[in-house]
């Protein structure tokens, strides 16, 4: 499905389930929901998620300080000849990948730098920043798409965010959760549980398609009117 989709479906969803569960709904539990609705595609770097995070015009202010960078670099003579020409040319070829390998190595680096930067948090840091670097040689539906990574950052919620209560986290899983069933409705489906080559795969739509397209609208309306049945009796009261 489109990010959008997964967007509405999953966080409105869970947001419902919650509350039909007796489970608060806090502003952060809305937050988590939203965030872990998009998460899965953290390893598609042209996802929802990604690209509006590390969106085009940063990319470019990332590009222009990685030029200017080469310029001081060699102005300065800071590591000598000939590292300071390697240097150059590995960043130049860097600044001038396409944006998809861009977005990745942007990734890499963030994940490089909450390992050695985050110990503050260990070993949260390092959990995530290996989901991180990992993610950038994963496939699109690989890792991130199974029941160990909704395990893992199901986990990583608790972890951080038990001590204020459960909503955060249940949220969090929920909704992570769901975008892999959402997924589960289309052509190409979700391997679960790998090695193992079984896919939960309904086969009702192919994303990207006039007919997948209408399939997402008919199930973001279906979400919609369960967001009314949920909240509006409790709007009116």
């Amino acid at each position: 499905m489109m990010g959008k989709s997964h967007f509405i479906i999953s966080t409105g969803v869970t947001v419902s389930l919650m509350t039909l569960a007796g489970i608060p709904v806090t502003s952060a539990a809305v937050v988590a929901a939203v965030v872990s609705s998009l998460l899965p595609d953290i390893d598609e770097p042209n996802s929802l998620l990604v690209s509006k995070t590390l969106s085009e015009p940063l990319l470019r202010v990332l590009q222009t300080i990685m030029l200017v960078s080469v310029v001081w670099i060699l102005w300065q003579g800071l590591f000598g000849m000939p590292w300071d020409i390697g240097i150059a040319v590995a960043v130049v070829f860097i600044a001038f990948l396409p944006v998809r390998s861009l977005r990745k190595f942007v990734m890499f680096m963030i994940g490089v730098g909450m390992i050695i930067y985050g110990r503050d948090i260990a070993p949260w840091n390092y959990m995530a920043g290996s989901l991180l670097i990992i993610c950038t040689f994963l496939p699109h539906r690989g890792l991130t798409h199974t029941i160990y990574g909704t395990a893992a950052w199901s986990a990583l919620l608790y972890g951080t965010t038990a001590h204020l209560g459960k909503s955060i986290w249940i949220a969090g899983g929920v909704s992570y959760f769901l975008h892999l069933l959402a997924d589960s409705l289309t052509n190409r489906g979700v391997k679960l549980l790998p090695p193992l080559k079984w896919r939960l795969r309904f086969n009702l739509m192919s994303t990207g398609t006039k007919k997948g397209d209408k399939f997402e609208n008919i199930c973001i309306v279906l979400t919609l009117i369960l967001l009314g049945i949920v909240f509006l009796p409790k709007l009116s009261g």
